[in-house]
């Protein structure tokens, strides 16, 4: 297993407020996410992920009060700078980080990324994702989403630039002769001249060709779309965990999406979303879920479901067809996906519940309690080693915490990551070497 850390919401939703939390520090302090790094890299762990969202939520009741005042889903930071701080304290941990292809350029962003894999001696993965979310639209000009499938496109053409440039300055290019003086070979450094549906770029891309080359490429798309997106470019997919049987259903359909695109599936794992809160013990395990469970307003809740669908439920009628309200999310070019994808999955289209059942199926999905796992290390240990081989025994896991930050994410590192390498299914970390290389299934 390769396993990594989920760093996307560690003062988010209440964690900043609880027992356990930093004293006299507060996000987003750049001396507490080093010590996250340095933690978990001496616990044997590959990689730190940061998801981004650049929109403070505002689709529950049209308005940002509930998020703001809850703290649900923001401040958000950029997380670029940051990176470059901790990898100046670290040697070997990979950093992931996210930016949209919905609203940002390419050039942008496949230069950002080449300084990045500099900075970090060959250690960035880049997490491409196509945005869903209204209120990160609005900040960049737009007055309506994409189009579920175009915004697909455009990320796919985003990649294409983006690995174009990487390749128009090849290694080979530079030469450094100091006796001649000559930096670079001209007929090796090219434009791409690069003219497509969304994207004019002439490039070729003015850096030096960086330690990976290409930064590892994530993607966490789980619709047909997204799962054939995955296919096309994705070193690694990010994987939704909850049921084994949606799990295996993903996992099916990328390889299947894989051999049709001339891939090896044996070669593109899946990390799958864990949140986790280990205990000594189990009743110390439970204890510390229970403390979780108080986090959360109906207010909280209903900004977070909004938000993460694009959809406000806040509307919702006091009885609800499953099939009928995914119908009405993907009419506004929100996300299908999410709770009620997972709805879809379990209960069917023709699925009818009250609103109140709605809630409280979103309750649970904002907790995280439909995909946490929950006892001492011995027993999650056991839990993912079964989860492992029935999902293709390919990638491994992306542990989040529920609770305050950094006691969640310390008891992860120092008391479950240990237990799997005991066992023997922690994949080996090779010191020095690139987050490529270290990531291989």
């Amino acid at each position: 297993m390769h396993v990594a850390f989920d760093l996307s919401f560690t003062h988010t939703e209440g964690r900043w407020a609880r027992p356990g939390s930093w004293v006299g520090a507060t996000f987003p302090d750049v001396g507490m996410l080093q010590q996250i790094a340095m933690t978990a890299e001496r616990a044997g762990m590959h990689l730190l992920f940061f998801g981004d969202g650049s929109g403070i939520p505002d689709t529950w009741r049209g308005s940002i009060d509930a998020a703001v005042e809850w703290g649900v889903q923001w401040p958000r930071q950029d997380m670029s700078p940051f990176i470059a701080a901790m990898a100046g304290v670290t040697r070997d941990i990979g950093f992931g980080l996210t930016y949209s292809s919905t609203f940002m350029h390419p050039f942008y962003v496949a230069r950002l990324l080449n300084s990045l894999d500099h900075v970090t001696g060959g250690r960035l993965a880049f997490n491409i994702v196509a945005s869903s979310r209204s209120a990160d639209a609005a900040n960049y000009g737009f007055d309506e989403l994409l189009e579920h499938g175009l915004r697909y496109e455009r990320m796919e053409e985003f990649v294409d630039v983006c690995r174009a440039l990487w390749d128009s300055v090849p290694a080979d290019a530079i030469i450094m002769d100091r006796g001649t003086g000559r930096f670079a070979d001209p007929s090796r450094v090219r434009a791409i001249e690069h003219r497509g549906r969304f994207f004019d770029v002439k490039g070729p891309l003015s850096a030096m060709p960086s330690p990976q080359h290409h930064p590892v490429l994530v993607q966490a798309g789980n619709s047909p779309r997204g799962i054939a997106a995955s296919a096309r470019f994705a070193d690694v997919v990010f994987g939704f965990g909850g049921a084994v049987a949606s799990q295996q259903r993903h996992r099916r359909a990328l390889d299947e999406a894989l051999v049709a695109e001339g891939r090896d599936p044996q070669t593109v794992g899946i990390l799958w979303a864990m949140q986790t809160i280990v205990g000594n013990t189990p009743d110390e395990a439970e204890t510390r879920r229970a403390e979780m469970l108080s986090y959360w307003s109906e207010e909280a809740v209903g900004a977070y479901l909004s938000h993460n669908a694009g959809f406000d439920f806040s509307r919702l009628p006091e009885r609800i067809v499953v099939g009928e309200l995914a119908e009405q999310i993907a009419a506004v070019q929100a996300s299908p996906g999410g709770l009620v994808g997972a709805l879809m999955d379990e209960y069917g289209p023709d699925h009818e519940l009250t609103r109140a059942e709605f809630f409280e199926h979103g309750w649970r999905s904002a907790t995280g309690l439909d995909h946490t796992v929950c006892g001492s290390p011995a027993q999650i240990a056991d839990a993912l080693q079964d989860n492992f081989e029935a999902t293709g025994g390919r990638g491994g896991y992306m542990f989040s915490s529920p609770l305050p930050t950094p006691s969640g994410l310390n008891d992860i590192a120092e008391l479950l990551v240990p237990e799997l390498s005991r066992r023997g299914v922690l994949a080996p970390r090779t010191p020095g070497a690139t987050l490529r290389e270290n990531l291989h299934p």
